[in-house]
């Protein structure tokens, strides 16, 4: 069986043949072809860059593997700050002896999410160290996308606002719990990976007065809105009964005593829309094939400024705590 050596990280033979052979079978583009320490790019107006380094395990779970959720996470940074995703950077971190298969597995996982998307990789790095330095592969990603949108802010939200999530919460989260624990269900649980830019798309060019997105990842959906809460300093209350979650996830949490509110998502958007675009927003959303699950689950309001509040069908309301502690290392 091949594997990657030492050698491909090299700089000579090996990784000129790597780099060749593979990441520009999968990645091609003009840009990238072009071999040089830098990618040129043309900009002429405002954008968006971040940056994400990728370790989860194990790097091939249902629903993708870790070079499909690079391109997903990074696409959707973007995306949540009314960016449009055009340009990104991979950069890999290899142990040796990693099957050169499944890095090909990998590599063309990133190619078709990147194609899905609309970006190009335009430039990149591997480096590959010694048995036991690295757990099996770690990849980070850069991405530039142009402002479609300006004035999303976590600090953004207002009284009267409406809360909607785009579909359940906590699927990935589960699924890389499940597979970690090898514990199996009747019903597969899989993950959520998925380049949300579309569905932001369909809602900012039909006029819907938005505020805030954000793709609820590490500590999911109680993460996002208890920062929504204290950045904005207002209270976010949430009726429980609309949060969606699957029957597997919630079976899961609470089984092993999690959460479903504070594990990860990687392809869902909460969003916070003016209260007047509520059932209009809701309707786009619902259009798009990730979006049919999406509920209106809360409002703000200013009754206990920086908390969130969460309403059960009783009657009772207690306050929604952010995520504690490292609940489940290696996420992402």
């Amino acid at each position: 069986m091949k594997e990657i050596l030492l050698s491909h990280g090299g700089g000579g033979r090996e990784t000129q043949e790597l780099i060749r052979e593979l990441f520009l079978k999968y990645f091609s583009n003009p840009v990238l072809n072009a071999l040089e320490d830098s990618a040129i790019l043309r900009v002429n107006s405002k954008i968006a860059f971040t940056t994400d380094s990728f370790t989860v395990s194990p790097p091939f779970f249902k629903g993708g593997n870790i070079g499909k959720l690079s391109i997903v996470g990074t696409v959707n940074d973007l995306s949540v700050m009314g960016a449009k995703p055009y340009y990104l950077s991979a950069g890999f971190l290899i142990e040796e002896g990693f099957p050169y298969h499944e890095l090909e597995e990998i590599v063309k996982s990133m190619s078709d999410e990147a194609n899905k998307a609309c970006v190009k990789i335009v430039t990149g790095d591997t480096k590959v160290v010694p048995r036991g330095n690295v757990d099996r592969i770690f990849i980070n990603t850069s991405g530039i996308g142009e402002v479609i949108c300006e004035g999303l802010s976590a600090s953004n939200l207002r009284e009267g606002d409406a809360i909607i999530i785009s579909g359940t919460t906590g699927d990935h989260g589960a699924c890389i719990m499940a597979m970690r624990e090898d514990i199996g269900f009747d019903i597969d649980m899989e993950s959520d990976c998925r380049a949300m830019w579309d569905m932001v798309d369909m809602v900012l060019t039909n006029a819907i007065e938005v505020h805030a997105m954000r793709d609820p990842t590490r500590g999911g959906l109680s993460a996002v809105l208890n920062e929504w809460a204290a950045q904005s300093n207002i209270t976010i209350e949430v009726e429980e009964e609309s949060i969606p979650v699957k029957d597997p996830v919630s079976g899961l949490c609470e089984l092993l005593g999690f959460d479903p509110f504070h594990l990860a998502c990687e392809g869902k958007i909460v969003f916070a829309v003016s209260g007047n675009d509520k059932e209009r927003a809701l309707d786009i959303i619902r259009r798009h094939p990730a979006g049919k699950d999406a509920e209106a689950i809360g409002k703000v309001t200013l009754s206990s400024p920086g908390r969130v509040i969460l309403k059960s069908s009783w009657g009772t309301r207690r306050i929604m705590e952010p995520p504690a502690g490292e609940l489940l290392p290696r996420i992402c």
